[in-house]
């Protein structure tokens, strides 16, 4: 009983920035419950070698390119896969981008621009592509994942922290709008996690001495104890659950 109600068997679940990361333990999980996980990220060598290794443990896997940050591209990877038949019931929105670590006051428009179009505009729009499929098809569940400087911004990611923010508020707004669909929306906030994306932070030993002393864990998670908090919320066990946040930060906001 109990593990039904993470069984995925049966349904598609596109996952971006599978490449690696969190979003790579992300597909890994959810493919291990029996979903066909569609590994996406701007480049697509990456996401075949996710998505090969998926396969060769017995999963159902494939792999595409969408760059979450070209809204065209993201248009037409959801037109291209509802005409295959492989329209999403879950979309985890999980590719990212943080080009600049530094004050808000020096930092350029360029990486401004790119990090709002990636993180906030992409998330969006991937969201209401899928969403008004999973709406033709009678539900579906989306997960953003959005940060713990969504709650508390951190020094050097202003503008990432803002963004981080801004998909906290989307999701809830999407929830009230999705809910009469069948289509349920939530976030996942991490907290620091031992990736490339955050080897800014924990490639340095002066910032991870600062952070240790903030976390009461006292250590950053790896990518595999975030992906079972995104199972739970589009899994059979989250079915009462959305427009809610699941913080997994080993502490740090408590």
């Amino acid at each position: 009983m109990t593990a039904a109600l993470f069984d995925l068997t049966g349904k598609t679940a596109l996952v971006s920035g599978a490449s690696r990361g969190i979003g790579e333990s992300i597909a890994r999980l959810l493919a291990a419950q029996g979903a066909h996980v569609l590994c996406s990220s701007r480049k697509l060598e990456g996401c075949e070698a996710v998505a090969a290794s998926i396969r060769a443990d017995g999963g159902s896997a494939e792999a595409l390119a969408m760059h979450v940050g070209d809204a065209a591209a993201i248009e037409a990877t959801f037109a291209a896969l509802e005409s295959a038949g492989k329209a999403p019931d879950i979309l985890v929105n999980n590719a990212a981008a943080n080009p600049y670590f530094g004050p808000m006051l020096d930092m350029d428009l360029g990486s401004y621009e790119k990090t709002v179009e990636v993180n906030l505009r992409g998330y969006f729009w991937s969201t209401v592509q899928a969403a008004k499929r999973m709406r033709a098809k009678g539900g579906g569940a989306i997960v953003n994942i959005a940060s713990v400087n969504a709650r508390r911004p951190a020094f050097g990611q202003g503008i990432y922290s803002m963004t981080k923010a801004g998909i906290v508020n989307m999701t809830e707004g999407f929830a009230k709008e999705l809910a009469p669909h069948g289509i349920r929306i939530n976030a996942v906030l991490p907290g620091l996690t031992d990736t490339k994306f955050a080897s800014a932070i924990t490639g340095n030993p002066k910032i991870m001495g600062m952070m240790m002393q903030l976390i009461p864990m006292a250590r950053a998670a790896q990518p595999d104890e975030i992906a079972p908090a995104v199972l739970f919320l589009v899994s059979g066990a989250g079915s009462y659950v959305t427009g809610t946040t699941l913080t997994v930060d080993g502490g740090y906001l408590a």
